[in-house]
């Protein structure tokens, strides 16, 4: 009877125990910042300053073109979770974001903490006074792809790491130990791509969309022609026929383009001008070489420098 009792009180004991394991998990897995990233770059910066206290979703990968996407109901539900909402900004969402914050919490909403657009943060490159229809896909707050400058990045970290500190206020010093741990390590590869891709400047170059504008800018590149007629209206018989004529006499060194843009016509003008056609990963994982911002820099760099010595 005593030996039966006592096996009796171990078992509930043991039930005890696993259900205080099941709550304290539970409790962690609440207390981490869901931050539901709009691109693959948000997602990775998160995950650089967030860490194991966060939980982060991309809501693209780098084969989809962030412009066209549709609000489904799993992005949805992604949204009415999120304690973060990251995202370029500069209207590249526009499309299908403003749907995703109808049913999002209050938190998440334009001018909270929870509200973060990248391109408020930084020099936007390419702003218009006016856009209209017949200029194509111009965007008048600027150009959105602004994580194609490292610089940048580091702006936007300093935001991001502000804004988990004021949402997750007992972990402030953990996400500022992160965020100095990552700025230490971007700068000094900031400061090494620099010095490695000086002889890159002046590289004469044909982009497909204004996709690259930042990257081009940091790096010195020169822009010579666009595929696109305009931006967003695809490349016509007659306008590619038109950059044959100009580039007659000099062949620019590179054509490039990102892995959701069509080939077509950045194959056609390579093999009549004989200048090397690539693709650009643009984002974390546009190829295989691009796991992360650190790699995706490297490997663009390393891309650029590659197609110049093919030349």
């Amino acid at each position: 009877m005593v030996h039966t009792n006592i096996k009796s009180m171990m078992m509930r004991l043991f039930k005890i125990i696993l259900v205080g394991l099941f709550c304290a998990t539970s409790n962690v897995a609440h207390s981490m910042v869901n931050i539901f990233a709009c691109e693959p770059e948000w997602e990775s910066l998160a995950k650089e300053i967030g860490g194991g206290k966060v939980k982060t979703f991309s809501a693209t990968h780098a084969m989809q073109n962030p412009h066209y996407i549709r609000a489904r109901p799993s992005l949805i539900n992604k949204a009415v979770k999120a304690d973060i909402i990251f995202c370029s900004g500069a209207d590249l969402e526009v499309g299908w974001l403003p749907l995703l914050l109808q049913k999002a919490s209050g938190s998440v909403q334009p001018g909270t903490e929870g509200y973060l657009m990248a391109s408020e943060h930084v020099k936007v490159l390419e702003k218009t006074m006016v856009a209209d229809r017949t200029m194509g896909d111009v965007h008048p707050e600027g150009n959105p792809h602004v994580h194609l400058n490292p610089h940048n990045i580091s702006l936007i970290a300093k935001e991001l790491t502000k804004r988990l500190e004021l949402i997750d206020s007992t972990n402030q010093s953990f996400y500022r130990s992160r965020f100095n741990n990552f700025t230490l390590r971007w700068k000094e590869a900031i400061n090494r791509w620099e010095k490695n891709s000086s002889d890159l400047k002046g590289m004469q170059v044909v982009i497909h969309h204004k996709t690259f504008s930042y990257l081009i800018d940091w790096l010195e590149l020169t822009e010579v022609g666009s595929l696109e007629v305009k931006p967003g209206i695809p490349p016509t018989a007659s306008h590619l026929e038109g950059l044959l004529q100009q580039f007659k006499t000099k062949s620019p060194d590179v054509i490039i383009r990102t892995p959701f843009d069509p080939e077509d016509g950045s194959i056609w003008l390579s093999e009549k001008i004989s200048t090397p056609a690539i693709i650009m990963p643009y984002t974390i994982n546009g190829n295989d070489n691009s796991t992360d911002l650190f790699a995706l820099f490297e490997n663009s760099i390393n891309l650029l420098k590659g197609a110049m010595n093919d030349q």
